[in-house]
């Protein structure tokens, strides 16, 4: 590869929409950043940059994918590669507080954490539901559980 190329394919790190209008609006919006840090912009013309920035990357998204569904019977290839990127999650869950306050990081710990969290929530609504429903005819309470859940 020549060294003044970007890499271009699955590996790159560029996004596949990222042009060179969208990357001068992204510097702008950068540069528009540390001047009103520092007190040279003012907040609305910070907030009007980033709302144009915005609009731009959200313009060269929508175009990318509307070239690549229009063109998607001559090259289903990179069709399907945009796609298979996107159905790739790349988000961890962070470290997370346990009940006794120690910081969680193992992925089967935080499970647990999570898991005895949702219990605790679904529990706590539902055990009040279910003593009122308990008490009864018949089986009345199961149709009055399923509603409850269904409108969580």
């Amino acid at each position: 590869m020549h060294p003044n190329k970007e890499e271009v394919g699955k590996n790159s790190k560029k996004p596949a929409w990222l042009n060179k209008e969208v990357q001068d609006k992204l510097k702008h919006r950068k540069e528009a950043y540390r001047g009103w840090k520092q007190g040279q912009v003012s907040w609305e013309e910070y907030r009007e940059i980033v709302r144009a920035a915005r609009d731009q990357v959200r313009k060269a998204k929508a175009l990318k994918e509307s070239n690549l569904a229009r063109d998607v019977k001559d090259n289903k290839t990179s069709f399907y590669r945009y796609v298979s990127d996107k159905e790739k999650t790349k988000e961890n869950v962070g470290p997370l507080w346990n009940e006794t306050g120690d910081l969680v990081t193992q992925d089967t710990e935080k499970a647990e954490v999570l898991n005895d969290f949702f219990a605790s929530v679904f529990t706590s609504k539902c055990s009040s539901h279910t003593a009122q429903a308990s008490g009864g005819k018949g089986r009345d309470w199961e149709k009055e559980e399923k509603i409850r859940f269904e409108n969580i």
